[in-house]
């Protein structure tokens, strides 16, 4: 049998159970990474596996079943139980959730990719790592670490709509870590982030991120932090690297926006929103400045698709435009109850995980400044760079981040590097005080998105770019 023929058996033993909806995954999934340190490869790691999912929907439920055995006989007793569970599970029988109406297609689609990244030598990979991690720690890292991660993934998704989809999508990525140690300090400096940079793009993604030339820098810059003066502590104009301003993306406009958290169906365990869909279309999100789009479509960043987990075609669409909240992350079901006419953020993290609202490619549309012009007009400030620690409420509203590093921006110009500095705000007010924005955009990747119970991690991408903010309470100790 095809992948689609056992999809379809699943989805007419969902219906023949009562479910009237169903929907099937069939997924094939390789993934390989390599880690080292010191110079020396520790560790390898390559799997695969593949397994078929099904989602039924009755009365106001989803079941949901998965298998890894695809054969005919499995893949329909996969779809019955699906519904049966679904049919317990139901709360309010006569009335069923309604799903958001989306165009059937028929279609096949895949990520862009110039080098496989799993074709190319083990032998090469390890060097690569190998002779950067020795670099770093020739060069007075205590500890120097390299790592990449390959994602190959196919989806074979049918509906009892009619969807027929397959898709491939690769995605890889890398970075390292240098690590120093003092008298009772640890430093570390990262590149190219701190969690490195990942993207639906093939092996040439790491090729340009060239990790071997930036070795020596973080181990230097490394050590110096150790006897860099402390981050000051008070209020000040913060200037935000687009790395940095990723992570806040993420945690605090990202999450928040996602349509299951504002409903209260992630509520349990990773919170809720401090949004109220009654504002949608009328709340001050930030300033002029800050606009948001998500956009699954952007070639090449890890958040891209062709269709989400619910068939939906990638759409770019707005969260947030001049500063107003205009737009959510949803599925087709979330979006019914909110009474919205667009889902497209459904998706899982394998054959075996359950479809949920999930981040796409969500960022800042580019602003007017360049870096260079946003240090010339600040007189006394603090620009910080690369994510150290964060920490948010379950609301996605309060939050403390910290960075690897910082420098002092005096009359316009960067002055003394800073230790272990760390900014705190109220997300609305912290957006509102954006009065200058880089158009120098990066898509950055983050590859640990962490969602869901049982916990799910996601792939999602951020483009940002620097940006300028007023009155921010800085040098939070605690």
């Amino acid at each position: 049998m095809s992948e689609f023929d056992e999809a379809q058996s699943a989805v007419e033993a969902a219906l023949a159970a009562g479910a009237r909806y169903a929907d099937v995954r069939v997924m094939q999934r390789r993934y390989e990474s390599m880690h080292a340190r010191n110079g020396e490869i520790e560790e390898l790691t390559q799997r695969e596996d593949a397994g078929l999912g099904v989602r039924a929907l009755v009365g106001d439920a989803w079941g949901f079943y998965a298998i890894s055995d695809l054969t005919d006989i499995a893949a329909r007793k996969a779809g019955r139980i699906a519904a049966e569970i679904a049919e317990a599970s139901a709360t309010v029988p006569g009335r069923p959730v309604q799903l958001t109406p989306a165009a059937v297609s028929i279609d096949s689609w895949a990520s862009g990719c110039e080098i496989d990244p799993l074709a190319v030598p083990l032998s090469g990979k390890g060097d690569l790592l190998s002779g950067a991690t020795k670099t770093a720690h020739a060069a007075g890292a205590d500890l120097a670490e390299g790592v990449y991660q390959i994602w190959d993934t196919s989806t074979f998704f049918v509906s009892s709509e009619g969807h027929r989809i397959d898709q491939r999508i690769r995605k890889c990525g890398g970075g390292i870590w240098a690590t120093v140690i003092g008298d009772g300090e640890t430093q570390r400096r990262s590149y190219p982030s701190h969690r490195g940079q990942y993207g639906t793009r093939g092996w040439e993604l790491v090729h340009e991120l060239d990790l071997g030339a930036h070795a020596e820098r973080i181990a230097d810059e490394a050590r110096a932090l150790l006897t860099a003066p402390l981050c000051p502590a008070g209020e000040t104009t913060l200037i935000l690297g687009d790395e940095q301003l990723s992570l806040q993306i993420h945690e605090s406009i990202g999450h928040a926006i996602e349509l299951d958290r504002i409903l209260g169906w992630e509520a349990a365990f990773a919170g809720t929103s401090w949004l109220d869909l009654a504002q949608l279309g009328t709340l001050r999100y930030g300033s002029p400045l800050l606009n948001i789009v998500i956009d699954p479509t952007l070639p090449g960043s890890l958040g891209s698709f062709g269709y989400d987990d619910e068939g939906s075609p990638a759409v770019a669409r707005d969260a947030v435009r001049d500063g107003i909240w205009v737009g959510v992350l949803a599925g087709r079901d979330s979006a019914s109850v909110a009474g919205l006419p667009y889902g497209g953020s459904v998706r899982a993290d394998g054959w075996q995980s359950l479809p949920m609202v999930r981040m796409t490619n969500v960022g800042l549309e580019p602003g007017p400044h360049t870096l260079d012009e946003i240090i010339a007009a600040t007189d006394d400030g603090i620009l910080m760079e690369t994510n150290r620690s964060w920490s948010i409420d379950d609301k996605r509203l309060n939050f403390q981040f910290g960075t690897e590093i910082g420098y002092e921006v005096k009359r316009g110009r960067l002055g003394r590097m800073l230790r272990n500095p760390t900014y705190t705000g109220i997300g609305p007010s912290f957006w509102g005080s954006m009065d200058m924005l880089s158009s120098e955009v990066v898509s950055w990747g983050t590859p640990n998105c962490g969602k869901g119970q049982p916990m799910q991690v996601g792939h999602t991408g951020h483009p940002a770019a620097p940006a300028r903010f007023q009155n921010v309470r800085v040098g939070v100790r605690g």
